[in-house]
């Protein structure tokens, strides 16, 4: 059983840094895609940032780019999304999501994404 449980949200002024923790495990995640989302109230889930585990290849929405980072630790199986810079607008419920191998589709959008977190708020203060 495939478990993501995500940590590190919390309540950080304008300008300011957080980093958030996923920690995946059940599975080998090798061959996985791992995803960042984000969702405010409201709104729909939006892609936020995703990397492929084995290679690290990293994609990112256009409103973070530059300031997310997205990584991850083999050894600890987690992924980390670094947030600088941050806006009032990045306010959200962030989760972690988790992309089997022979799933196919466009890697932003929810639906392509099999696993999910529980979730973890974030609140940027003007």
């Amino acid at each position: 059983q495939v478990q993501l449980v995500e940590s590190g949200g919390g309540l950080v002024q304008a300008g300011g840094s957080l980093r958030l923790s996923c920690a995946a495990s059940g599975r080998t995640f090798s061959r996985y895609i791992m995803g960042w989302f984000r969702q405010a109230p409201g709104a729909e889930r939006e892609f936020v940032a995703s990397i492929t585990w084995s290679a690290g290849i990293t994609y990112y929405a256009d409103s973070v780019k530059g300031r997310f980072t997205i990584s991850r630790d083999n050894a600890k199986n987690t992924v980390y999304l670094q947030m600088n810079s941050l806006k009032p607008e990045d306010t959200a419920v962030y989760y972690c999501a988790a992309r089997p191998p022979g799933y196919s589709g466009a890697y932003f959008s929810a639906v392509n994404y099999r696993y999910w977190g529980q979730g973890t708020q974030v609140t940027v203060s003007s």
